[in-house]
């Protein structure tokens, strides 16, 4: 009679020879391109370069003197987000324009993206920049607002359209192919895809899982046969 030890690590070693022949197939599997987003997003300027907002622009108080941008484009995620292309300076958009008592200048350039970045059947309108004035304690959305309606918002508070751009859509979800072609017709900061296995295909993590619940499956079912034996 063979060895209950020398029974189950044969039916572990089986079911873990056939597990590991799987995942490589399963993971390469698995779409190339991550899926993007066609979105608004929201920048500052700190006098060299943009920088992506870690506020909202309904949350955000900029000072007297800011620059402010926003780029619509598609992109993953804030890491790989084009940045605007127009001027990053105040004294481009907002020249000797005096603040008055009360109130601040903020510069906003606005970048509405590519035509690949367009949703289907619009066209993205030139870029443009202008001088906001608000109260002291005004926001950004509020600058926005004082200088480029219509916008548009969703019921969730995202920022959907600036100066009626576009004009249906609100950070909805782009294949991955669609989110390739609408960085490959970016500026130099275009985003690139990159893979991912988030993309509804079967994980390494969850075929090992599987492997586990299969040899524990087996070890129950020898040990079952052997005490009716």
């Amino acid at each position: 009679m063979t060895a209950p030890r020398t029974v189950l690590a044969g039916v572990f070693t089986t079911v873990l020879a056939t597990v590991f022949t799987a995942v490589p197939a399963a993971v390469g599997s698995a779409p190339a391109h991550a899926a993007g987003y066609r979105y608004w997003s929201f920048w500052e300027h700190d006098g060299d370069r943009w920088t992506y907002a870690t506020q909202g622009p309904g949350t955000l108080r900029p000072e007297d003197g800011d620059v402010l941008g926003f780029r619509f484009a598609v992109s993953e995620d804030s890491a790989e987000a084009d940045r605007p292309r127009g001027a990053g300076g105040f004294g481009e958009i907002c020249g000797n324009a005096e603040a008055g008592e009360g109130s601040k200048r903020i510069a906003l350039s606005v970048d509405f993206g590519t035509r690949a970045d367009a949703p289907e059947g619009e066209g993205p309108p030139r870029g443009r920049t202008e001088c906001a004035r608000v109260p002291e304690d005004g926001t950004a959305a509020e600058a926005l607002a004082a200088v480029l309606k219509p916008l548009r918002y969703n019921s969730d508070s995202l920022l959907c359209a600036i100066a009626g751009y576009p004009r249906t859509g609100c950070g909805e979800q782009v294949s991955g192919s669609a989110a390739k072609t609408a960085g490959a017709s970016g500026d130099s900061s275009a985003p690139e895809d990159t893979a991912s296995g988030d993309g509804g295909g079967p994980s390494a993590g969850l075929i090992g899982g599987g492997a586990v619940v299969a040899v524990l499956a087996a070890a129950a079912v020898w040990q079952a046969r052997r005490r009716r034996s």
